[in-house]
């Protein structure tokens, strides 16, 4: 049994800040973190470190991102004095239509036909070639050698491993992150060495080949065929036409603050609708995490999550209102819909949102930011692991839909909704606050908790993210132990179903710019392996 973690703080939190004036990196694992702080020092800039980083993770922490999912980046670039958006996700077959689906006689979209092109190598690349500064193999060369030398196993990582068991009966999967014994296999242990050598090959072979090497040369070969064998629709010629797009940050303004995030096939609009319409009450004045602001926090979220079910979608093949779903006039509408004092029972959501991710953030001496984010979709992605290559595929396409007149139906060469969200904070056109939230339908929630508790409540930007956080699901408020009983009773009363639970809160990295000083503050959650690092 996968044992969950329950570290959040009261009031205060358990960790320092970490300030530096000439570079940060913050990860959910150290080695990554520290991966991210020797490209810094060796002159290397926060684009760099935030590759290198999710190198890095994907050796160290491989049941929750790697070269085989997406990725998306919200940077800023202090060059072009400009925030700067990179959708890197990929996109399903060609030839995917609702009539194969019909066929199947399916009604979700499950394993091997989850799997989307991986988008991840195409969006570190085309990062670097516009904004970094080091060689790939430079960028990439801790990575390489934690998988082939080894690393060990960090605590939190190694119980998240335990559920790769699943996929046991898959010998590619099984030789590739199990452990055999006693006529069976077994997950590594905390604290023991792990090595991956067809990743530290694969990797290698990125270093030297990028793009071409994954997309069009042996390494997407090796992929295509063994989608192919699997029965997937994806082919070569799918692969080969893969690019990432850079997209325009959308955002909206509370309290003389703008939070950014990108536009869809993202949610980051929910948390943007979220703040919008939470604007219209003082939250202040109700008390951080009191049974009023989480009830108000969590009729907000059923309507903006209700949204974001009915309309996300890929903005290359189907229009979406984005202006009006973030406008402070839709805002208004949805905020009459809700009673301060009764809990009411909005529409489900119709997507089962996987919680597997990795979110990073980096800042250089030169006042680059970068807020980037990578994912499998769920533990391990797919399970699918290409024979030979270190490389599990990501499962999500799992969230497209399959009913006729949805938006987010498959279709043809089409982006699924997507449940990683970077996020920016701006005050004044100056970045002020990078960070994420990971955990799939937590992180909308967990970004705007965050945002609330740095610039409403007065939390540094450390206690911004141990503080107690609360999530709704299935029907149901979930509070982790930092809430009081009182508070429980009083959501209760208000007809609330709630719910004490530990591990499904997400978890955070964030860095806090002080222009004034010059010095950066970095933020790492303790609900995590990971740390914040500086100099």
């Amino acid at each position: 049994m996968i044992q969950p973690y329950d570290r959040p703080s009261a009031t205060r939190s358990a960790r320092s800040l970490v300030l530096g004036s000439n570079g940060m990196a913050c990860s959910s694992q150290p080695l990554a973190s520290q991966t991210g702080l020797n490209i810094l020092r060796q002159g290397g800039n926060a684009f760099d470190a935030a590759v290198a980083m999710a190198a890095t993770l994907n050796v160290v922490e491989p049941m929750s991102t790697g070269i085989g999912g997406d990725m998306y980046v919200l940077a800023w670039s202090a060059r072009e004095h400009k925030l700067i958006g990179l959708n890197g996700s990929g996109r399903c077959a060609s030839t995917a239509n609702l009539d194969y689906f019909r066929q199947k006689g399916c009604d979700s979209i499950t394993g091997i036909d989850s799997v989307t092109i991986p988008g991840t190598v195409h969006g570190w690349v085309t990062l670097l070639d516009e904004y970094g500064s080091l060689s790939l193999g430079d960028t990439l060369a801790d990575s390489i050698r934690y998988a082939e030398e080894g690393f060990p196993v960090s605590e939190v990582i190694a119980q998240a491993w335990i559920e790769g068991l699943r996929f046991e009966d898959r010998p590619e999967f099984a030789q590739t992150y199990l452990i055999p014994e006693d006529n069976g296999w077994r997950s590594p242990r905390l604290g023991e060495l792990f090595r991956q050598t067809d990743l530290a090959n694969t990797l290698r072979s990125l270093a030297s080949g990028g793009i071409d090497a994954f997309y069009h040369g042996e390494i997407g070969d090796k992929i295509a065929s063994y989608l192919e064998a699997q029965g997937s629709l994806l082919r070569a010629s799918d692969l080969a036409d893969h690019s990432s797009t850079w997209v325009e940050p959308v955002s909206t303004e509370f309290g003389g603050y703008q939070l950014y995030e990108l536009p869809p096939n993202g949610q980051g609009i929910v948390a943007l609708e979220m703040l919008n319409i939470l604007e219209g009450y003082d939250l202040a004045k109700l008390g951080h995490n009191s049974a009023e602001y989480i009830h108000l926090l969590t009729e907000t979220k059923k309507l903006a999550y209700t949204d974001r079910d009915s309309f996300v979608t890929d903005l290359d093949v189907r229009k979406l209102p984005v202006e009006q779903l973030i406008s402070k006039e839709y805002a208004s509408r949805q905020r009459a819909r809700i009673d301060t004092n009764r809990a009411q029972s909005f529409p489900e959501s119709m997507l089962n949102i996987g919680d597997d991710t990795v979110y990073l953030a980096t800042a250089d001496r030169d006042g680059n930011m970068v807020s980037f984010i990578n994912s499998t979709y769920e533990n391990f992605g797919s399970g699918y692991v290409v024979p030979g290559t270190g490389i599990s595929l990501q499962n999500r396409g799992a969230l497209f839909s399959l009913e006729e007149n949805h938006l987010n139906r498959i279709e043809p060469s089409k982006r699924p909704l997507h449940t990683i969200i970077p996020a920016m904070v701006m005050r004044e056109n100056k970045p002020v606050f990078c960070y994420g939230v990971m955990g799939g339908e937590m992180q909308p929630q967990g970004h705007v908790q965050v945002f609330l508790n740095m610039f409403v409540f007065g939390m540094n930007a450390q206690e911004a993210g141990e503080a107690a956080r609360t999530r709704e699901a299935d029907g149901a408020i979930e509070i982790e132990s930092g809430i009081s009983d009182a508070v429980a009773e009083g959501l209760a009363k208000k007809g609330h179903k709630v719910e004490r639970s530990v591990g499904e809160f997400g978890g955070y990295q964030g860095i806090y710019y002080d222009a004034e000083q010059g010095v950066y503050h970095g933020a790492s959650d303790n609900r995590k392996d990971g740390c914040a690092m500086a100099y």
